[in-house]
């Protein structure tokens, strides 16, 4: 029952006039909880126990550190981050870990149990956002934040449905007092909501979806693509990236809004950004913040010299990359990004020393070489994000430059199997890009349709979808994560 469904959408319409129509508040968080288990078993019937557990065991935690003495608070903040990351490992990196210690070492136990976890390991889709949450929960309840007075909000908290599968990641400490207060909703929030899902469905179904076509064909088969054509698929799978993933967030916004949960937003404008480190404030926001709040500032962020600032970066984006999976490819995508923070740092203090670099690097002529060179290498860095397996990345790097296609590549992929031509392909990105910058101005400039336009957009919105979207619906690409 994914957020693309007729099902689900029966599924939210008839939770959300249930949630509405009952006037007690702990009953309606009781709906509520079952109803989000009940999605969740649709999907994964036989990780239901491992959620329960987990939210049960992380609530005992919050309360044994905030009644504890002080020098136990730190021994069970230490045991409930071991035994949170030791779920997580468990789960999603034994047959990475395993590979690499058998073909270092050649020990055949080793070796025989990559084969038997990759066969036999299937992570829970819900791991990993999962996971920063509780460990984020207890972090900020040893530091003397609020922590849940009740397990019934608490665990509406850990299993909503709207961000259960892959996000934002969600602070209790924020979501806390929406559990308490229950104004019922404005039609303008109503309108709200659907029009986000609309907005999520069209840029997933018509978008994201029809954008990896095209990137799954290219990238299947990069021995026969030309330099123009790996670059076009590169360019395509940056766009496939954030619409999939602020689609998917859109719609879980959008379907919590319609409950009276306000989620934060994970995405603001991310290609438009003139600095790498301005790119981390607004890609996948929620971990950004999670990465500076509960691993960068705990290193000592910048406040320790500016040698172990960069060191600093460079381990958060190294486990950032390890986060995303269990792969040598995201790794080189997280160190990628760890560099290009190095450099942005060391390219600030130049310009904190200089003053006519500082005068040329923030002109309008500036900006602009920055923003280019910013996104350059955000999209250049997507290349091992997008083919994890390291020698399918290295072939595709080394053919991004001065390569011609096979003589029936474009035919076969563009003609045949497209419809389109490369230019035509290379024309629409262009389009996107420049209704992206339009939305980005008027995003800028606080201009917003009236929510009665929005809701008059809805189905419109979803009529595109279910009309453009390919016949084969592609996954949502972060519940991979």
């Amino acid at each position: 029952m994914g957020f693309l469904s007729p099902e689900y959408g029966f599924f939210l319409l008839g939770l959300t006039c249930l949630y509405w129509l009952i006037p007690h508040l702990q009953t309606r968080l009781l709906v509520l909880l079952t109803a989000s288990l009940g999605f969740y078993a649709q999907i994964q019937m036989q990780f239901v126990w491992l959620m329960l557990g987990s939210t049960a065991v992380n609530f005992g935690l919050g309360l044994a550190i905030k009644n504890s003495r002080q020098r136990f608070k730190a021994l069970l903040l230490g045991f409930g981050i071991c035994l949170n990351l030791a779920i997580l490992i468990g789960f999603k990196y034994v047959p990475f870990f395993a590979s690499i210690l058998g073909s270092t070492t050649g020990w055949q136990p080793a070796q025989e149990l990559t084969s038997w976890a990759s066969s036999n390991f299937v992570a829970p889709i819900f791991i990993s956002f999962f996971t920063f949450e509780t460990i984020a929960y207890l972090v900020d309840v040893y530091k003397g934040e609020a922590r849940s007075q009740s397990f019934l909000d608490f665990a509406v908290y850990k299993t909503l449905f709207a961000k259960l599968l892959a996000g934002p990641i969600v602070r209790y400490q924020e979501f806390a007092p929406q559990l308490a207060f229950r104004p019922r909703p404005l039609p303008e929030h109503i309108a709200e909501g659907l029009w986000l899902i609309g907005c999520g469905a069209f840029k997933k179904a018509v978008l994201a979806d029809n954008l990896g076509t095209l990137v799954d064909l290219n990238f299947s088969n990069i021995d026969r693509a030309g330099s123009a054509d790996l670059w076009l698929a590169l360019c395509a799978f940056a766009l496939q990236i954030y619409f999939d993933f602020s689609g998917y967030v859109d719609m879980g916004r959008g379907s919590a809004l319609l409950l009276g949960f306000n989620l934060p937003r994970n995405f603001d404008f991310p290609y438009f950004t003139n600095s790498i480190s301005t790119f981390w404030r607004r890609w996948h926001i929620t971990l950004g913040d999670w990465l500076r709040d509960y691993l960068y500032i705990p290193l000592g962020g910048s406040r320790q010299g500016n040698v172990r600032t960069c060191i600093n970066l460079l381990i958060v984006m190294f486990l950032a990359g390890i986060w995303h999976g269990a792969n040598w490819g995201f790794i080189i995508w997280g160190a990628l990004h760890g560099l290009l923070l190095v450099g942005h740092r060391i390219t600030t203090i130049a310009c904190a020393r200089f003053r006519r670099l500082a005068a040329l690097w923030h002109s309008w002529a500036g900006q602009i070489v920055a923003i280019a060179i910013t996104q350059f290498f955000v999209i250049v860095s997507w290349l091992p994000f997008r083919l994890p397996n390291f020698l399918d990345a290295q072939t595709a790097f080394l053919r991004l430059w001065g390569k011609v296609a096979d003589p029936q590549f474009a035919q076969k992929i563009y003609l045949e199997s497209l419809g389109v031509s490369a230019s035509q392909i290379a024309l629409l990105l262009v389009g996107i890009v420049i209704a992206m910058l339009v939305a980005y101005r008027c995003d800028r400039v606080r201009w917003h349709l009236h929510w009665q336009v929005k809701l008059f957009l809805v189905p419109l919105s979803l009529y595109l979808a279910a009309m453009f979207s390919p016949q084969k619906t592609l996954p949502f690409i972060y519940f991979d994560f």
